[in-house]
């Protein structure tokens, strides 16, 4: 916790234990500067790398003037923890508030930093903060913006989980805010008012009816979804509401671009008055790319679509093809019963460490 004296992190430890040792030192979003200062210390004391750091994000980088660089990223940052620190092992399975998103996929970026002095592409990792919080303060999202150099490479792994396999692309994401005014009234008297939140039923049914689209793009197969994901109003127990709040998301198939996707929500909640409050863009697959392909064969799995959005999409739009590929399985991230197979985490290391070796 905040203020503890926390051992150094030991990358001379294989991946899981070290996955385990991560996970013990608390990093929820806006509180990973222990762990930021942690890993920068580590790193330092790599003769091979030099490391820089823009505010909670660490970059180390190899300078061997390879034909190729890549980027290996992950972000240090958790969900709050739920009763789920500090980790157990059980039976081969690391249990604990990030195991699965995603600090074992860290701790493989750990273990190759520190163990493969000359990798066959020159390397940059990247370690950063606030991934799971809004857009505006993601630590990768600020270095894009004001350190992109730092960023420019031929090809991106963000080490997010996807269970062992390569994840191309990902979904774009946008929300936006259904407004429905009312008139108050003393719910005694409601004739004499207009039920705000009685408004919302006829946006609602129109979500329940909306057939969402499946899109295959370069062979991945890619399923958007239009859900209300948040309901606001009220004012006390005896008073008809006057103003209700549908927050609607849309998931979005990286075929579309922000601007399509905002106006294919609007089209379909025409009538209704619509605020944009928060939206990111999708990253195509890029699989057809040479230095793509050739990770893919060298991982041996087969690709498919990642659901969800991840920060591939700040690398593709800096002109980097990027995938998802990490341990963990993205079904368990965030769940209170958060875990990972030490087998899977000690299987991410050594296809990565083979693929940079060959």
């Amino acid at each position: 916790m905040p203020g503890m004296n926390r051992p150094a992190l030991d990358l001379s430890q294989d991946a899981a234990a070290l996955t385990a040792q991560l996970v013990d030192f608390p990093s929820v979003s806006g509180d990973e500067k222990g762990l930021a200062d942690a890993v920068e210390t580590a790193l330092r004391g790599l003769p091979h790398l030099s490391v820089e750091r823009h505010g909670n994000t660490v970059v180390a980088r190899t300078a061997l003037g390879r034909a190729e660089r890549v980027v290996l990223a992950g972000h240090i940052d958790t969900v709050p923890i739920a009763g789920n620190v500090p980790s157990r092992l059980e039976d081969g399975v690391l249990h604990g508030c990030g195991t699965s998103d995603m600090k074992s996929g860290v701790a493989v970026q750990l273990r190759i930093a520190a163990t493969v002095p000359e990798p066959n592409r020159d390397l940059t990792f990247v370690f950063y903060d606030c991934e799971e919080v809004e857009a505006e303060r993601n630590g990768l999202r600020r270095l894009a913006a004001e350190r992109p150099e730092w960023l420019a490479a031929d090809f991106a792994v963000l080490l997010e989980p996807s269970d062992g396999l390569v994840e191309g692309g990902c979904q774009g994401t946008l929300r936006v805010e259904v407004r429905l005014p009312g008139v108050r009234a003393h719910s005694a008297r409601s004739w004499l008012g207009e039920n705000a939140i009685h408004a919302a039923a006829p946006v609602l049914a129109r979500l329940a009816e909306y057939t969402p689209r499946t899109v295959v793009i370069d062979g991945l197969e890619y399923r958007e979804g239009l859900n209300a994901v948040r309901i606001e109003g009220g004012v006390a127990g005896n008073v008809i509401p006057d103003a209700c709040t549908v927050t609607v998301n849309f998931r979005f198939a990286p075929d579309r671009s922000e601007e399509e996707a905002l106006a294919h929500v609007r089209e379909v909640l025409d009538g209704w008055e619509t605020v944009l409050t928060d939206t990111s863009p999708g990253a195509l697959p890029g699989l057809s790319h040479p230095v793509a392909a050739a990770f893919v064969e060298a991982t041996g799995s087969v690709p498919r679509a990642k659901y969800g959005w991840t920060d591939v999409a700040r690398f593709s739009a800096l002109g980097v093809p990027a995938v998802n590929y990490g341990p963990g399985d993205p079904n368990l991230a965030h769940k209170r019963d958060e875990h990972v197979a030490v087998a899977a985490v000690l299987e991410c290391e050594k296809h990565l460490r083979e693929w940079l070796t060959a």
